[in-house]
């Protein structure tokens, strides 16, 4: 009994603490790997779209210029804001 009441504090623990939020990237820097990991919405696909984009275009100045990105609209960026950063210390 007593493991089972260990078992259901930690999820119920787990459940209140909800989703960790996923670290602040640089989408200047991150690989697509990265990228597909951290911004909700954005998979396999569209992260090498952004890659692709970064390498033609150069970097992004801003968080709103992913919008340029086919399959990225201002939804997602907005979605995204407290992950996406464009070097060091921008928003």
């Amino acid at each position: 009994m007593n493991g089972l009441l260990k078992s259901l504090f930690l999820t119920a623990a787990i459940l209140v603490a909800g989703p960790v939020a996923a670290e602040p990237i640089d989408i200047n820097t991150a690989d697509a790997e990265t990228l597909a990991a951290n911004i909700k919405g954005v998979g396999a696909k569209k992260a090498k779209a952004i890659v692709e984009y970064r390498r033609k275009h150069g970097p992004f100045k801003r968080p709103e210029d992913l919008i340029h990105v086919k399959g990225i609209g201002p939804k997602l960026v907005e979605n995204n804001r407290d992950v996406i950063r464009v070097g060091k210390n921008h928003r």
